[in-house]
């Protein structure tokens, strides 16, 4: 197993000198933006960014640099033609899971769906039974090489589910999985318990029973051992209904859990009426998201969040993330990294699919997977902008012309340098 010990020293002093762009700069934090402040994208063009015991300590551009000769044992990079962006913030995985459903994806080459799939015993459940089979250390190990992917691939902060064991004891290791991540003190990490991810086999006939083990076994459990942040379920036909859904959360409520949801993914299913009335932080997929929908966000709290890469591995009809920005909404991005619908977490290329296939620009895709995929997870205060005090997890790209050069060179490995908690990563 690999260890991280040199990940989580922070470097007591650290200059950027000499960037081409800062990007997302922000004086004064905020906590997400919202319809066509989407658009704009704060930047200081010459720019120095200083960091001190791992969090962002000033910035300015490089005609008014104030001079450091006080600062000792002070390293220093010069980033000549080069961008920073805070990393980005991943409010939606799934990456603690064993093996991989590889043959599924034959199958939808050869004309299966994803619910066919599912009906004969895989999707979901397949990965169940993968993961029953794996011990607490081995998912572990699989897991953290995941997890180092995606930092290296620009990642800063990220949410992690469960929803792969359905079972208490399966579903109380995978969150021990994601307790033992985040306790590495590497990044920000957030757990949510699924187990409203699908029926296991075991109660097929009896999904009423199923909830109630949910309800009266899983979440005291998960609650005593404090494993969970976010309460989750999957609300979709064939899976859990609207007011089981509701159901659910409001469980997880009573033991502090704060919901997100899976909705209107593969049908229109009412999820995310039900996310809004349950005050959920984030409401995740929306390929069916209607006019309705968009109005009951805009006067909610609530953050819809798009999964480029699930539409596009599923070949889903796409969310109207378009339309939600025109109408006044906040849209965040994540990745869905998971072994059946979206096997990346590579949050580069989710910014490519925001461009290409929503017609987003590229100011507004980096607000998705930065500064409003954190709000989805809480963690605005600490990552997702250049802001002083922040986190100084950041990203240093080779070369390139613009930030806009991100999300257009969508097959290109940009990212040169990870910074994480002021440390080369």
């Amino acid at each position: 197993m690999l260890l991280a010990f040199d990940y989580i020293c922070y470097a007591m002093k650290l200059l950027i000198k000499n960037i081409k762009s800062l990007v997302q700069v922000r004086e004064i934090n905020i906590n997400k933006v919202c319809g066509k402040d989407m658009a704009v994208l704060p930047c200081l063009e010459n720019a120095w960014l200083a960091i001190d015991n791992g969090l962002i300590a000033d910035f300015g551009k490089m005609e008014d640099f104030p001079g450091i000769t006080d600062w000792k044992d002070l390293e220093v990079i010069d980033a000549s033609g080069k961008i920073v962006m805070p990393c980005y913030a991943d409010s939606h995985t799934h990456i603690v899971y064993a093996g991989n459903r590889e043959s599924e994806f034959v199958d939808r080459i050869n004309g299966l769906s994803y619910e066919e799939i599912a009906k004969r015993g895989g999707g979901i459940l397949n990965s169940v039974k993968k993961l029953r089979d794996t011990s607490e250390d081995e998912l572990f190990d699989q897991s953290f090489v995941r997890f180092n992917e995606i930092i290296l691939q620009g990642t800063g902060s990220v949410e992690i589910k469960s929803g792969y064991g359905l079972n208490l004891e399966s579903e109380i290791k995978i969150l021990r999985v994601i307790k033992r991540l985040k306790d590495l003190n590497i990044i920000p990490v957030k757990a949510t318990f699924l187990g409203a991810h699908a029926i296991p086999a075991e109660f097929k006939d009896n999904k009423k029973g199923y909830i109630d083990l949910i309800i009266n076994e899983m979440l005291p459990a998960i609650a005593k051992e404090k494993l969970a942040d976010y309460i989750d379920v999957f609300c979709e036909k064939n899976y859990f209904s609207a007011e089981e859904t509701k159901q659910i959360l409001e469980a997880g409520l009573k033991h502090g859990l704060t919901p997100k949801v899976h909705a209107e993914q593969l049908s229109h299913s009412n999820g995310i009426k039900t996310a809004v009335e349950c005050k959920a932080i984030s409401v995740d997929h929306l390929e069916f998201c209607n006019d309705d929908d968009i109005v009951l966000l805009k006067n909610s709290n609530t953050m819809p969040t798009i999964l480029p890469g699930a539409a596009f591995f599923l070949n889903l009809q796409l969310p109207p993330a378009r339309k939600m920005i025109d109408a006044g909404l906040p849209v965040a991005f994540a990745s869905d990294y998971n072994p059946g619908s979206s096997p990346s977490g590579n949050m580069n290329f989710m910014m490519s699919l925001g461009c290409i296939d929503y017609k987003l620009n590229p100011e507004e895709v980096i607000n998705a997977s930065t500064i409003n995929s954190a709000y989805a997870m809480d963690l605005s205060k600490e990552v997702g902008s250049i802001t002083i005090g922040k986190k100084a997890n950041i990203f240093i790209t080779k070369p390139i012309a613009s930030y806009g050069y991100i999300p257009y060179a969508f097959g290109s490995s940009l990212i040169e340098t990870v910074i994480i908690n002021g440390v080369i990563f």
